[in-house]
C-alpha cells in the first residue's frame, strides 16, 4: 500500500487511522531518513492507540513505553544503536512478542532482529511537490 500526504496533519491522521487498527503483538519497522517525520507518524499512531499525553523519540533512551492506551505502545528509537547485541540490554524481546504494540525508528539498523511478520512502512520526502509532502508505503510482506 502506498499513500501520499501533504502537510504533517495529513501524516499524522494517515498514521492514527493505523493505530486505531492495530492489534496485539504487531511490530510496526520504520523506515526513512533524518527529518522525514518519523515521530510525527509515531505522534499519530500512538493517538489512535489512545496514547495521552506527549509522545517524543526516544533517541537517547532507546524506548519509550506507554501502557494509557488500548494496548500497550513499545516505541524503540535506534539510531544510535551500533550493534543489535546492544538491544538484548534493554530487554527488547519482551516488547517485541508480548501483547503490545510495537514501533521502531530506524528498524533497518536491527533488521535481523526483527520478527518475519514486521510491518515495514517506508517515509520519504517529495521535495518536488512540497517541504511537506510524504510518500508513506506500508509493506505487510515483512522486512
Amino acid at each position: 500500500m502506498r499513500t501520499e500526504t501533504k502537510s504533517r496533519e495529513e501524516t499524522f491522521a494517515f498514521a492514527k487511522g493505523l493505530g486505531q487498527q492495530a492489534k496485539p503483538g504487531e511490530v510496526y519497522a520504520l523506515i526513512g531518513d533524518l527529518g522525514v517525520g518519523k515521530t510525527v507518524f509515531t505522534q499519530g499512531f500512538a493517538e489512535g492507540l489512545g496514547v495521552g499525553g506527549y509522545v517524543n523519540s526516544p533517541t537517547f533512551t532507546i524506548l519509550n513505553s506507554y501502557e494509557d492506551g488500548r494496548l500497550p505502545l513499545y516505541h524503540f528509537d535506534v539510531y544510535r544503536i551500533e550493534d543489535a547485541d546492544e538491544m538484548e540490554e534493554i530487554g527488547y524481546e519482551d516488547c517485541l512478542y508480548g501483547g503490545g504494540v510495537c514501533l521502531i525508528e530506524w528498524a533497518d539498523r536491527i533488521r535481523e532482529l526483527l520478527p518475519e511478520t514486521a510491518v515495514q512502512i517506508t517515509i520519504e520526502k517529495d521535495m518536488n511537490k512540497g517541504p511537506d509532502h510524504r510518500i508513506i508505503t506500508i509493506d505487510r510482506n515483512g522486512i
